[in-house]
């Protein structure tokens, strides 16, 4: 079979990549690219059966390496644009995040149960929270000030640092899935421990509605990136830990190529996260408002990551 297969499509490849390089993939003509797709498929499910032949190693390699030329050309025509990445979010990420929906549960977990440990410890032990926190904070609560009545006014520079900042936060937790998982569920459990230690503070020292409020325009989106970009490390991590039938190398690069492509959904949810924390969360506007806000928009989100859409084959 592999004789069979490699053979045409050796010398297709090798034929559209040189026309390719001459004046792109627009210099192929209908029937060339309806080959190469064609070819495409093929030696893809191919690949699929060699490498469940562990005599047919040297061929799965010679296979992959033809796959891999296939896909540049198919694939290295395509422009990103503001059109090209509406299309994305809008037909691809959601089955991407549900074919995910997994990594990101066990994330929501991690960061639930330790939100809820934290809670715990604080209400049952006040001097844990101090030490967790800081006595600067403690100090706000006592006044019964919140801490964010300063961003009011620098808030277009509060906007941009804290965009920065969730980034970084998010990527911290999808990159911590290089170190096997760890870093991603050490983030988590950073996370989770503060939200819940906070929020059981703000409770003691009567604050909860003035924490709520503030956290639940941005957080509607914030915290869910923060559970996608999770998932994203535990997906990596699982292709780190469990090849599978896959080796590692392989398993590591298909998991990571899934996790970037998990992770690259959340840019804008934090965008938007970033300016309404900026300029709308810490504001003077109704609590009822504020909280409308954040349902509309978590609302939005669920209806947007879990709506009905077609199969997307991953590209590799």
């Amino acid at each position: 079979m592999a004789g069979q297969t490699r053979h045409p499509i050796r010398f297709t490849a090798t034929q559209a990549d040189a026309q390719c390089d001459a004046g792109g993939v627009r210099q192929l003509t209908r029937a060339e690219l309806e080959e190469l797709a064609l070819l495409y498929r093929q030696v893809a499910a191919d690949l699929s059966v060699l490498r469940q032949d562990a005599t047919s190693r040297t061929y799965a390699a010679y296979v992959n390496q033809l796959l891999a030329r296939a896909h540049h050309i198919i694939y290295s025509g395509r422009k990103t644009n503001l059109l090209t990445v509406f299309r994305f979010l809008r037909d691809e990420y959601p089955a991407i995040f549900q074919r995910q929906i997994g990594y990101v549960l066990a994330a929501t977990l991690v960061s639930v149960a330790f939100g809820v440990l934290g809670a715990a410890l604080t209400s049952t032990r006040p001097e844990f929270m101090r030490r967790f926190v800081g006595p600067e904070m403690i100090a706000t609560m006592e006044r019964h000030t919140m801490w964010t009545e300063s961003v009011v006014s620098v808030a277009p520079m509060a906007s941009s640092a804290i965009m920065t900042n969730n980034l970084s936060v998010s990527f911290v937790t999808f990159a911590g899935g290089i170190v096997f998982g760890l870093g991603t569920f050490f983030a988590l459990f950073q996370n989770g421990m503060m939200l819940g230690v906070i929020g059981a503070a703000c409770h003691h020292y009567d604050m909860s509605l003035a924490l709520w409020s503030f956290v639940a325009p941005h957080g509607a989106l914030e915290l869910p990136s923060i559970l996608i970009a999770g998932g994203a490390g535990f997906r990596l991590g699982h292709a780190m830990l469990f090849p599978g039938a896959l080796r590692w190398r392989e398993s590591v690069a298909r998991g990571g190529i899934e996790a970037a492509r998990l992770v690259s959904g959340i840019i804008p949810l934090l965008v938007i996260a970033g300016t309404l924390e900026g300029f709308f969360s810490p504001s003077h506007a109704p609590v009822w408002l504020k909280f409308t806000v954040g349902g509309l928009l978590f609302t939005l989100l669920n209806l947007w990551l879990f709506r009905p859409v077609k199969a997307v084959m991953p590209k590799f």
